[in-house]
């Protein structure tokens, strides 16, 4: 790599970091090509030579955000009861854990919305799919007999309950729970959740 490309890589890594830093600190609102320019070194226009446009930095600070998600699931799936339930339950509860600590993050993940006619580019999509892997494989231990799509559609309406609570329970709002509790709940739901469609097959 020449010297001139690794300068522009290191000058986008720097832009990646920084505007993950703004959002964290100012959330996804507060995110300003202006001030991310400053303070990486560069002219305003050039940040536009590292990223196509502001689209693309947020999905790279959210690949970011979604690889740290998957590392925090990981850990929560390597713990000493590998039920499917108890691993489920733990996998909820880490989500919600990780969503507290990196509240803005996270909440950019679902808050930016792509400029009209664009889509999120496939390598996007990918990321955001294979964390769902985290819940298909402890359904599929526990439901042995539905199909591939059955499980997808399970997996991904027990995320909506674990995420609605999560998103709902951290406002900053009349409506905040404070974050003990909302575990505990957390926990409550999927585990009745879980029971009521064991129960079901029998």
């Amino acid at each position: 790599m020449s010297k001139a490309l690794e300068r522009r890589e290191k000058l986008r890594v720097d832009l990646i970091l920084a505007a993950e830093r703004m959002i964290a600190e100012r959330g996804l609102a507060g995110l300003k090509t202006r001030d991310l320019a400053r303070e990486i070194g560069c002219a305003n226009g050039a940040v536009y030579n590292l990223v196509a446009d502001v689209d693309e930095l947020i999905l790279r600070v959210g690949s970011r955000t979604l690889s740290r998600l998957d590392q925090a699931l990981t850990a929560a799936e390597a713990v000493d009861d590998p039920s499917p339930q108890a691993t489920l339950i733990r996998i909820a509860v880490a989500y919600c854990d990780f969503a507290a600590s990196n509240l803005e993050l996270w909440r950019a993940l679902f808050e930016h919305r792509m400029e009209r006619g664009k889509e999120v580019p496939d390598w996007a999509i990918s990321e955001q799919m294979e964390l769902f892997r985290h819940i298909y494989r402890p359904l599929a231990a526990l439901f042995p007999q539905r199909s591939v799509e059955e499980l997808s559609i399970t997996a991904r309406s027990l995320f909506s309950a674990v995420h609605g609570m999560v998103a709902l329970g951290l406002e900053q709002k009349l409506i905040a729970v404070p974050q003990p509790a909302l575990r505990r709940e957390i926990s409550a739901l999927v585990r009745a959740t879980l029971d009521g469609l064991v129960a079901g097959i029998r």
